[in-house]
């Protein structure tokens, strides 16, 4: 069967009675239809005296073509830790309309592990995407305005650094000229559109702690400089107050079930390459409060979104993870050996040995954090006993378990294995858990430790234009941020062409930019695009309504 056609044939339960596994009370469960809902935490404030659950996120190798099935496994291990007898929630991010009609399609997993109703949480979902839409586009909208009236605040109309945004691949948006068509439409002037996927109102949303935090953060939004060069924020357009209001119910947390009837919340969807790359905070901790165990994912491999978990929102809602999941499938690890996509179904075990040095220092950077490590193999029909347990014994010799995994096709039972080795290393060890660099620490050298000690690279290299800036932000009270890298997911270096774990090479950071808001500094490399556009034959081209008036082609 199909994943959509799996969805389909799920006996989903009334969400209010998944909440009641989790002690929602019903006062708090606000429904979008019969299957999802809403949780208003101001209606159980007693939930924050709970104690907190078990934190366990889920990262991958680096991404390629082949495959790696990061969501599935996250799905397939809440599953499966629930089929053991340990009550688990699940926190995933929200699919954007961008890949769905693009071409990664949806991310609301696979086969027997997905999260429901499925065509729903990728097709609009509950509107929060809508409402991040709306809220950066009035601060859009309303920056011009101050403009039209006079600019009191005196911006310098060639260094506005607010975008817009629309949740579409778009790429004839990438760049536009607005204003035009007299004075009644206002002035002339270069914008142009980033995804809202990729926008810092959505960081901002997954990164506070409640609606006064998200207010404080909106106002923290750095929108353009005066001509005298000093900063302009929203706050000092008065927008923030709108902004939050319009992001008041995007900013209750989503909840919904898997295919065996377990919690799931989704929540937010920051870019992992150019964000943070994880579902929100307020999400994650009403888990943790309401769970024994809380399984989560992070945007990308485990280079990007796993660095940012740790050191971006672990940091800032001073989150402590008692263990790591790294997915990892052969397909994957014999195209980081050299092997053609059209190939990967053939044993090669020279190549596989080769590519598991992606996975090896995967592994090693998730350790040098002080957390339990297990690998999840992904098990695909082509794969051989014997690639299997190349993997196994390549992990024992770094002291780390591997299990294969079946829940594409198995659902729970194929990840039992899994769930149970994860109890156990949660029972017997305790993670001692550390960031990859102190707060004072300067920003360029922050930049330059993620570099050298998570990415493997030789030498980083800037622009002095690049440091001038970073000591500018310094001096402006900016140091202590955390450093969020922009960089390709498919490689260790900015070359996505370097698969495996490449050395002796150079990275050269572009240029930075400040998210007050978010509360991080973006360092940019190599060619990172913020609107993608769509491919030759975009998935859109075969999404419809079948007879029955059912979303066909998602899939």
């Amino acid at each position: 069967m199909k994943d959509i056609e799996i969805a389909r044939a799920a006996d989903m339960k009334p969400i209010a009675r998944i909440a009641q596994n989790l002690e929602i009370p019903e006062d708090a469960l606000e429904p979008y239809g019969r299957f999802k809902a809403k949780v208003n935490l101001d209606e159980m404030p007693e939930v924050n005296s709970r104690p907190h659950g078990k934190l366990i996120l889920v990262t991958a190798v680096s991404p390629t073509p082949a495959g790696e099935g990061k969501t599935t496994t996250t799905v397939g291990l809440g599953d499966a830790l629930n089929r053991i007898g340990l009550k688990t929630t699940i926190c995933l991010r929200e699919p954007s309309l961008g890949p769905c009609f693009g071409m990664k399609g949806g991310a609301a997993g696979g086969g027997y592990a997905q999260v429901v109703p499925m065509e729903d949480i990728n097709l609009h979902f509950t509107g929060d995407l809508h409402a991040i839409t709306a809220a950066h586009n009035l601060l859009s909208a309303m920056i011009d305005n101050h403009i039209y009236w006079g600019n009191a605040e005196n911006i310098d109309q060639r260094r506005i650094m607010w975008r817009r945004v629309v949740d579409i691949n778009d790429r004839s948006l990438r760049s536009i000229t607005t204003g035009l068509g007299g004075v009644s439409n206002g002035y002339p002037s270069e914008s142009g559109y980033d995804i809202t996927v990729a926008s810092e109102v959505m960081a901002v949303l997954c990164l506070a702690e409640n609606l006064q935090d998200l207010q404080d953060r909106l106002g923290r939004l750095l929108i353009a400089y005066r001509k005298d060069k000093t900063p302009v924020y929203c706050r000092d357009l008065k927008a923030d107050g709108a902004m939050t209001a319009l992001l008041k119910d995007a900013f209750r947390p989503n909840l919904v079930q898997t295919l065996e009837n377990n919690p799931a919340f989704i929540h937010g969807g920051p870019f992992a390459n150019i964000a943070h790359g994880c579902n929100s905070v307020i999400a994650t901790k009403t888990a943790l409060r309401l769970s024994d165990y809380v399984v989560t994912e992070a945007g990308f491999g485990a280079d990007l979104g796993a660095e940012k978990f740790f050191n971006i929102k672990c940091r800032q809602a001073g989150l402590t993870p008692n263990a790591v999941v790294v997915v990892a499938t052969v397909r994957a690890l014999k195209m980081h050996g050299g092997v053609a996509k059209n190939a990967l179904t053939e044993e090669n075990i020279d190549a596989l040995e080769k590519g598991m040095s992606n996975l090896e220092r995967h592994v090693k950077n998730c350790q040098s954090y002080g957390v339990p490590v297990i690998v999840a193999i992904n098990r695909y029909g082509p794969d051989t006993d014997q690639e299997i347990a190349s993997i196994i014994q390549r992990m024992e010799k770094l002291g780390v378990k591997a299990v294969p995994c079946t829940h594409w096709a198995n659902g729970s039972k194929g990840t039992e294995q899994l769930a149970t080795s994860v109890s156990e290393i949660l029972q017997t060890t305790e993670a001692d858990f550390k960031h990859l660099y102190e707060d004072d620490l300067g920003l360029w050298k922050k930049i330059r430790r993620i570099c050298k000690k998570i990415y493997g690279a030789s030498k980083v290299t800037c622009d002095q234009s690049v440091k001038d800036q970073l000591k500018a932000y310094e001096e402006q009270g900016y140091g202590h941020l955390s450093v969020c890298m922009a960089k390709t997911p498919y490689s260790f270096s900015t070359d996505p062409s370097l698969l495996g774990a490449p050395t002796d090479y150079s990275i050269h950071v572009r240029a930075v930019r400040l998210s007050a808001g978010a509360g991080f500094i973006v360092a940019l490399t190599g060619d990172i695009m913020v609107m993608p556009g769509l491919p030759r034959h975009p998935a859109a081209e075969t999404i419809g309504l079948d007879e029955n008036g059912q979303v066909e082609g998602l899939f």
